[in-house]
């Protein structure tokens, strides 16, 4: 039978975790024409992954990340994420994943399937992987979740559309890979109270915005945008100011 200072122990709620570094990627193949600032290039991200490695880290998927620091684990891992299900991240960016070793979580439209990035206003038009190379990159052991159906602002999608976007995405995407889908990504990374409550009643057991402000959890995992411009020096500094910028997250070890 456990002691009473067990018993206070076991109940007493877990204080908040240190911020887990997860990066957020998006296309990556040619940016001659990247007026969003969302592609790098191959030759890029196999500079940052080897970079990652030769400083003892490995990128992971976000789930992967999260279960490890539920088990007072992971200090040595980061989570790599890719937005919008780029067509180009099968021939592109899985390659690299394997040549570091490393794994990654990439959240899709199941909307979209084989559409564009029609949601940019300027820019080239980027093509979206089809249903078929979703089921490939799940295939290589790419965790896919959900961006939304079709990359709305769900704080600005009625309550229909809130349901669709979030709750309807999760079960194509299911359907589709067969296996269970738990990491949502907020589209433009806006969020609130509401998008949030969406999100978790959908059953995610983890959400990933960019700045979340005062809003804090494993629904609202703030992230670090990593782009062309960022070399070794420039990594090391996000990295160093990421921890100090951001709080503990709440409901992480």
């Amino acid at each position: 039978m456990p002691s009473s200072v067990e018993s206070t122990a076991a109940a007493r709620p877990l204080a908040p975790g240190p911020v887990p570094w997860i990066a957020m990627y998006h296309s990556v193949g040619d940016r001659t024409d990247d007026p969003y600032r969302i592609t790098v290039t191959p030759g890029r991200l196999d500079g940052q992954l080897r970079w990652l490695r030769r400083r003892g880290l490995r990128g992971v998927s976000v789930a992967e990340l999260l279960a490890a620091r539920a088990r007072g684990e992971g200090r040595d891992l980061v989570g790599l994420t890719f937005d919008d299900g780029y067509a180009d991240f099968l021939d592109n960016a899985l390659p690299l994943l394997r040549r570091w070793e490393c794994t990654a979580t990439l959240f899709v439209l199941p909307g979209r399937f084989g559409g564009d990035n029609a949601w940019d206003p300027l820019g080239p038009r980027k093509p979206l992987l089809t249903a078929d190379g979703i089921r490939r990159a799940a295939a290589a052991g790419v965790e896919i979740g959900s961006h939304g159906l079709t990359h709305v602002d769900l704080t600005r999608a009625d309550d229909a559309s809130l349901r669709a976007e979030t709750a309807e995405s999760r079960a194509v995407l299911e359907e589709l890979t067969g296996a269970p889908v738990t990491g949502f990504c907020y589209p433009y990374g806006t969020v609130d109270r509401r998008a949030v409550e969406a999100v978790r009643s959908a059953g995610y057991h983890y959400a990933c915005a960019i700045d979340p402000g005062e809003l804090n959890g494993t629904h609202v995992l703030p992230r670090v945008h990593v782009g062309q411009n960022d070399t070794a020096v420039r990594l090391v500094l996000k990295r160093r100011l990421h921890r100090l910028r951001r709080r503990p997250v709440e409901g992480l070890r």
